[in-house]
């Protein structure tokens, strides 16, 4: 059952996923921004940057990203061609993923989604939908966090 594939939305475990990672120096942030991009559309699950200090005690970058095994090779083609990487390292890793539900709440400014995720039946995690919330932001001219804040307050959620 560990290799069978799963709807995205159940709660299950993924067994062939990689967390790969690459040392980066002489790098801007805007290149950073466009290759998280291109990572993405390539098939990572997750990308991120962690500040470093590597050899000769130069400031750089750690880049870690979470994808499944069939998507290794592209992911590595993005890193080698769009980053100043000679080399990538990664590792096998298990990832406990949790039931995934939708659910919608009234706000005076218009309908809002809540992901919510499940463990083993009962909901542990909510949290409204950024962009949806930023959207009615800058429509309405509110700040976000208000926004934010008649979710959680009108937090009665239908299907």
């Amino acid at each position: 059952m560990d290799n069978l594939v799963h709807p995205s939305n159940e709660e299950h475990i993924d067994r062939n996923m990689i967390k790969v990672e690459v040392n980066l120096d002489d790098i801007s942030g805007e290149v950073l921004g466009y290759v998280m991009d291109l990572l993405f559309d390539a098939g990572a699950n997750d990308v991120f940057y962690t500040p470093i200090y590597m050899k000769k005690n130069r400031p750089g970058i750690l880049l870690q990203l979470l994808c499944s095994l069939e998507k290794l090779a592209e992911i590595e083609k993005v890193l080698f061609i769009e980053t100043t990487t000679l080399g990538v390292r990664y590792y096998p890793v298990t990832v406990h993923r949790l039931e995934r539900r939708f659910r919608y709440v009234e706000t005076e400014w218009g309908t809002v989604k809540v992901k919510e995720g499940i463990l083993q039946g009962q909901i542990v995690q909510r949290a409204p939908e950024y962009e949806e919330c930023k959207k009615i932001a800058v429509h309405h001219q509110v700040p976000l966090k208000r926004v934010y804040e008649q979710v959680w307050r009108n937090g009665e959620v239908r299907e």
